[in-house]
């Protein structure tokens, strides 16, 4: 037991002398230069079943402060709800209807995912205006965007001649559920994309957020544009990925400003995002799965085991290292508890919730075997 507690505290150690700094993240700092010229800017949103949030979405696009020229496309992706009507009617009170454009969007083709297949609809209507875009917004429709987003990320882009600036936006964190478990989600995509790697040019990390996305029209069509992504259930990282593996230079950061909508009330709404995708992050390899497993066993329960072990055999040594290691993770984990402005004893739950969060990775790995992997919006993709 003791060397298994040792072998924590050295992982722990390693990660966080040698990984990035992963733990603090980047954050976007406001850029107060004036660029000469503003590129051209088109906002693709796909939306699927959308009506409760996307007036407030689409409304903060209306919103951007952004001096250049700005035009937005929505895409209903075969809603059954209110979506378009209720985009329309945004559009129409915020009196943008010069600057918006809704599409209906086809039927979804059998290879493709719907997120993607809907924001390449919304991509080729841009190139086929008069004004074509210099650079896409890629954005969800839960997202809401703070008045200076567009304008901090173009600076940013332009600027550091960068391909791709992509947010982390901040997600829903208010039921008791969002407070236990979604900034370990956060933590987790940080401790898995460090962003300083992400963000350096010869590192092989390359990541991305898929609810902020802006990119260089030209470097879209460079790598294949979004038909490249047709098959990717984890769009946002694989296009970072292959624009970095193009020489293209990304950036990703945190925001506090822009946030995220959607709500995440229960275990169960949790719960399925994440399977929708565990499994597919692991290569839907078995072998993959159990090494995971152990290893979050071995990273995130067994400092919180030790302690306990130790105190009820009276092994001190154990108990101590234990808890040197439980402190280590907890401290590591603070600035993402710090972030969602919660009470620090947050910090101390992380080996409970990547205790769910490996159920979670089982559960996926049992539903790609039941063919029920990839279920989001009514479909379910293989």
């Amino acid at each position: 037991m003791i060397f298994i507690a040792i072998a924590s505290l050295l992982i722990w150690l390693g990660l966080l002398l040698f990984w990035g700094q992963f733990w603090l993240g980047v954050r976007l700092s406001p850029n107060e230069k004036k660029l000469e010229s503003y590129p051209n800017i088109w906002a693709v949103i796909p939306a699927r079943d959308e009506a409760d949030v996307i007036a407030d979405s689409l409304g903060s696009i209306f919103q951007q402060d952004y001096p250049g020229k700005l035009s937005v496309v929505l895409v209903d992706d075969n809603s059954c709800d209110d979506t378009a009507k209720i985009a329309q009617e945004t559009a129409n009170q915020f009196k943008k209807n010069q600057q918006f454009n809704l599409i209906l969007g086809h039927p979804l083709p059998e290879e493709w995912k719907g997120k993607l297949w809907a924001l390449k609809q919304g991509i080729d209507y841009a190139k086929q205006q008069a004004l074509a875009p210099d650079y896409i917004l890629l954005t969800d429709a839960d997202i809401q965007h703070h008045s200076s987003n567009l304008t901090e990320l173009i600076t940013k882009a332009e600027t550091e001649n960068l391909d791709l600036v992509s947010l982390m936006v901040l997600l829903r964190c208010q039921s008791f559920w969002e407070k236990l478990l979604i900034p370990a989600f956060v933590f987790f995509f940080q401790k898995l994309y460090p962003f300083k790697l992400a963000n350096n040019s010869q590192s092989f990390v390359a990541a991305a957020a898929g609810g902020c996305i802006l990119i260089k029209a030209d470097t879209l069509d460079r790598i294949g544009g979004i038909a490249s992504l047709k098959n990717s259930l984890i769009d946002d990282c694989t296009l970072a990925r292959k624009v970095k593996s193009n020489q293209g230079k990304i950036w990703l950061g945190l925001t506090e400003k822009t946030i995220s909508l959607r709500p995440y009330d229960s275990l169960k709404s949790i719960w399925d995002m994440v399977a929708r995708t565990a499994f597919n992050q692991l290569n839907y390899s078995w072998l993959l799965l159990m090494g995971t497993i152990l290893g979050m066993a071995l990273v995130y329960l067994v400092p919180l085991l030790a302690v306990i072990w130790g105190i009820v055999t009276q092994n001190m040594p154990v108990a101590i290292i234990g808890l040197i290691t439980w402190i280590i993770m907890s401290l590591a984990y603070f600035p993402t508890i710090k972030l969602y402005r919660l009470f620090p004893l947050w910090s101390f739950c992380l080996s409970g919730v990547a205790f769910l969060y490996g159920l979670m990775t089982i559960d996926s790995a049992i539903k790609h075997l039941r063919g029920k992997g990839g279920f989001w919006k009514g479909r379910v993709y293989q």
